[in-house]
């Protein structure tokens, strides 16, 4: 589904029928989409209950790994939207299922540079996570005939956004992958920029990784979109048809290419991070099947 594809099409009242009639499940990306940091955006409450209501499965699936699913419908809750946990596939998520279905022996242990949402799902998986908030505030000193020490059971290394990142969590890092045999080197996502608050973009968790690529000269393994581990792991739960899905995000190069690369329909939204402006640009290659302004607009056109 990739390659030329023709420009997409703007979401209007005569095209929506047609699109919602062919899609058994929306899939919705979190930022951008859903909500802009603690800000729910206009209307969305209301088009989830309409989904629901007409018989739609929804399925969130976010790029942000400082949270676990748990912590995911907390959030959703405070804003008054009711999804479960099951309902929610995370990057954090991801990076403890590809360790589970790879068979990582459970007595290596993993180190974490990101969020408290990787050590919780890595937990709740079986495994033993190191580092992550609990080295937020830890400094690696330069000293002669001073060894930084690392952990030689490390097997794995995740990578994901981290509001604290730090040199001594680099070196960790940095150690563990050069320095134990056969250590893997797994990314929940490279988004560049991310909303972390309403009004303006952050960094992502593309430069942390970066950071670590740049060390330990190696490239890693993602998790996150646009990968299709995700996918695969939440058809097997549905046992649903990817041709009857429409992903719904706010990025072109992770959510739509995402879509794209599982043969699901797509709809940007540009509530988030991709501006019309941009969709449109002649060097973007990335195109999706529709776009609206926010998710609200599937509700507003169909006229419910």
């Amino acid at each position: 589904m990739n390659g030329a594809k023709s420009a997409a099409q703007l979401l209007t009242a005569t095209n929506v029928r047609a699109l919602f009639d062919s899609v058994d499940a929306f899939l919705f990306d979190c930022d951008g989409v859903i909500w802009k940091g603690d800000k729910l955006i206009d209307g969305v409450l209301q088009t989830l209950e309409m989904l629901r209501s007409k018989g739609k499965k929804l399925v969130f699936v976010t790029n942000n790994s400082t949270q676990s699913r748990r912590q995911f419908a907390d959030k959703f809750q405070s804003f008054g939207v009711p999804v479960s946990q099951d309902e929610i596939f995370s990057s954090s998520f991801a990076a403890a299922m590809y360790l589970k279905v790879n068979n990582f022996p459970p007595e290596k242990k993993v180190y974490a540079i990101g969020g408290e949402g990787i050590i919780e799902e890595l937990q709740l998986a079986g495994y033993t996570g190191l580092g992550g908030p609990a080295d937020g505030d830890k400094r690696a000193e330069w000293k002669s005939n001073c060894l930084f020490e690392h952990d030689k059971s490390v097997g794995a290394v995740v990578v994901g956004l981290d509001p604290n990142i730090n040199y001594y969590k680099l070196q960790y890092g940095t150690l563990c992958i050069r320095e134990n045999p056969g250590c893997l080197f797994i990314a929940t996502n490279r988004d560049a920029v991310g909303h972390m608050t309403d009004l303006q973009e952050w960094p992502g968790a593309g430069c942390m990784v970066a950071a670590i690529c740049g060390s330990t000269e190696r490239e890693p393994i993602v998790v996150g979109k646009p990968s299709t581990f995700l996918m695969e792991f939440l058809l097997k739960k549905f046992q649903l048809s990817t041709s009857r899905m429409c992903m719904v995000g706010d990025r072109l190069d992770t959510d739509i290419l995402f879509g794209q690369n599982a043969g699901c329909k797509t709809l940007l939204v540009l509530s988030g991070v991709t501006t019309q402006s941009i969709l449109e640009d002649p060097s973007n290659s990335i195109q999706p099947d529709f776009y609206a302004s926010k998710v609200s607009d599937v509700l507003e056109l169909l006229g419910e």
